[in-house]
C-alpha cells in the first residue's frame, strides 16, 4: 500500500513538519508516524467527521459579498501543524516584549509624546493617522495599558525565522477558532493525544476573564464584566458570543447600555445593573456617537466620558490602533529598543515607507514582486501580491501609491513556510501558512500556547485569511524538551 507521504515535497519552502530531506521533524515524529500507519480512507473519514462536528458545534464565520452577507462553515484542515516547544518560548518572550513596548509608545502619544520629540517617530504619521484620536489625549488606563488583547501575526521564512508581519491592536478577532480547532482535532484524533506531549491552551477564556477583572475601577469581588457586540450579522459574532459564555460574561448590544452620572449600566429585569469593564467588539469610530459618528446606532452614548472619569475600563482602549498603523509597524524596532532599551526579539519583515521619495521609486519600480498593503485595512482587503498581480493591478497600485503615498507600504514577497494539507481524500500538499498567536496584558502579561494557523487553501497562494478563501489547522506546542 501507497504510504500517504510518498512523493510529499518540502524542498522548496521551510516544511513546519517534513524536512528538506522528507524526514519528519522532532517535534512531529508521532504525528507523521500515526498518520502514515492509517488505513487507506482513513484519514478522509477523520475529515469528514471534523466536518460534522463544525455543523455540529455550529462554527462558523460571515463573509460580506455585494449580493449581502454569507454564513459559511469554519474551514479547517485535520493535519495539525507542530511547533517545539523550545523555539515557542523564545517567540513568546518576543511577543511579551512588542506589546509591552507597544503600549508604552500608546501612552506617551496620549500624554507628553516624547518619542516624537526625540525624533524616533516622525509627528506626522501620527497625526495623520486615522487611529489616533485626540479626544483620548490625558487618559490614564490601569497600568498604563491601552491594548489589552493583541493578535500578532507571525510567519517563518525560508530558514524556518519567526518574523513579525504585523500587530493588531484594535479588535483583534480569531482567538475561539484557535481554542475550536483544538476541540474538534481532540474529536477527530484523540489517540495522538494520548502519545504526544502537547501543551494545553485551554486557559485562555480564564486568563482574559483575569485580566478583563484586573481592570475594574471598582474594587468587588465579582466585577460586571460585559462583551460587547455589534449584533449578529457582524462577521466575528460567533467569536463574541462564544468567549461571553466561556467567561461566564454578559453579551451586549449598545442598546443594552446607557450611561448616567458618568457611570455605565446594563438594563436587566431586575433593573439596572452597574458595568465595570467592558469588552468592546465594535470599532472605536462606533463606540460613542456623541464622541465621534454621530450616525452610530451601535455604540453607547455618554461611554468615552464614563471611561475617562475612571469609571469603567474598557478593552482594547479607544485610540490604540494608532499602534495598528502598518506605517508605524515599520518603526516598531526603534520603538522597542526607546522604551526598554533592549534589542527586538522578534524580528520586523523589512518594510518600504511608500512616503519616504526614494522609497516610493523603488516600490514603484518592483511593483511585481513585491506586496504592498494600506496602513490601515485589514482581512487581505486592498492588498497586491506581486508576483500573482497582472500589469493593470500594478498600473492601479502605482497611481493609488502616487496619490496617497502616506496610505502604503510594502515588503518583499516572503518565502511563508509550509504544512502538510489534507488535499482530496487521500493526498497532502503542502500550503502556505501564518500564525496569530493572542497576548492578553493587564496587570500581567500572558501569551497564548501556540495560536491561530491559518492556511492558504489554494495552491501556491499566499493569502491566508478565511475572508479571502483561506483555512484553518490546529497548532501543536510539542514539549519537545521533555521527550
Amino acid at each position: 500500500m501507497k504510504n500517504i507521504w510518498d512523493g510529499y515535497e518540502a524542498e522548496a519552502h521551510f516544511d513546519e513538519l517534513i524536512s528538506a530531506k522528507g524526514d519528519a521533524r522532532q517535534a512531529a515524529e508521532k504525528l507523521v508516524r500515526h498518520v502514515s500507519e492509517m488505513e487507506q480512507g482513513e484519514l478522509d473519514k477523520r475529515r469528514q467527521m471534523a466536518e460534522a462536528t463544525i455543523q455540529e458545534m455550529g462554527i462558523s464565520f460571515t463573509v460580506y459579498t455585494e449580493e449581502g452577507n454569507i454564513d459559511r462553515a469554519w474551514p479547517f484542515d485535520i493535519i495539525p501543524r507542530t511547533i517545539p516547544s523550545d523555539e515557542w518560548k523564545q517567540a513568546e518572550k518576543g511577543l511579551k516584549q512588542r506589546l509591552r513596548a507597544l503600549n508604552m509608545f500608546i501612552d506617551d502619544l496620549y500624554h507628553d509624546q516624547n518619542i516624537i520629540r526625540d525624533g524616533v517617530v516622525p509627528e506626522h504619521v501620527i497625526k495623520e493617522s486615522p487611529n489616533y484620536l485626540p479626544e483620548c489625549k490625558g487618559v490614564s488606563p490601569a497600568y498604563g495599558v491601552w491594548a489589552h488583547i493583541c493578535g500578532t501575526d507571525l510567519v517563518r521564512d525560508g530558514n524556518g525565522k519567526f518574523f513579525v508581519l504585523e500587530d493588531n491592536l484594535r479588535v483583534p478577532s480569531g482567538v475561539s477558532y484557535m481554542l475550536e480547532n483544538r476541540a474538534i482535532t481532540k474529536r477527530v484524533l484523540p489517540e495522538i493525544f494520548e502519545k504526544e506531549n502537547i501543551l494545553p491552551l485551554d486557559d485562555y477564556c480564564a486568563q482574559l476573564f483575569d485580566m478583563l477583572a484586573s481592570l475594574s475601577p471598582r474594587k468587588v469581588e465579582e466585577p460586571e464584566i460585559v462583551v460587547l457586540t455589534p449584533g449578529i450579522f457582524n462577521s466575528a459574532y460567533f467569536e463574541h458570543a462564544f468567549l461571553a459564555q466561556q467567561m461566564g460574561a454578559e453579551l451586549v448590544e449598545g442598546s443594552d447600555l446607557f450611561v448616567e452620572d458618568d457611570c455605565v449600566y446594563m438594563k436587566t429585569i431586575a433593573g439596572p445593573e452597574r458595568v465595570d469593564v467592558i469588552y468592546r467588539r465594535i470599532d472605536d469610530a462606533f463606540i460613542d456617537p456623541e464622541v465621534f459618528r454621530e450616525d452610530s446606532a451601535l455604540g453607547v452614548p455618554g461611554l468615552i466620558g464614563a471611561w475617562k472619569k475612571g469609571n469603567v475600563a474598557i478593552a482594547n482602549a479607544p485610540g490604540a490602533g494608532v499602534a495598528d498603523d502598518k506605517v508605524v509597524y515599520a518603526y516598531v524596532p526603534e520603538i522597542i529598543k526607546y522604551y526598554l532599551n533592549e534589542e527586538p526579539i522578534l524580528s520586523n519583515v523589512d518594510t518600504y515607507l511608500c512616503e519616504v521619495p526614494e522609497q516610493r521609486e523603488y516600490v514603484l519600480a518592483n511593483l511585481d514582486k513585491l506586496v504592498v498593503k494600506p496602513a490601515n485595512e485589514s482581512g487581505g482587503y486592498g492588498m497586491l501580491v506581486g508576483p500573482h498581480s497582472t500589469k493593470k493591478d500594478q498600473a492601479k497600485f502605482a497611481q493609488l501609491i502616487q496619490e496617497n503615498p502616506r496610505n502604503y507600504i510594502a515588503q518583499p514577497t516572503l518565502n511563508l513556510s509550509t504544512a502538510p494539507t489534507l488535499i482530496g481524500p487521500q493526498n497532502l500538499e503542502p500550503r502556505h501558512l501564518d500564525l496569530r498567536p493572542f497576548i492578553l496584558q493587564g496587570k500581567d502579561s500572558y501569551v497564548t500556547t501556540g495560536g491561530l494557523t491559518r492556511v492558504a487553501m489554494k495552491k501556491g497562494s499566499l493569502v491566508v485569511n478565511s475572508s479571502q478563501g483561506g483555512g484553518s489547522k490546529d497548532t501543536w506546542i510539542v514539549d519537545t524538551e521533555a521527550e
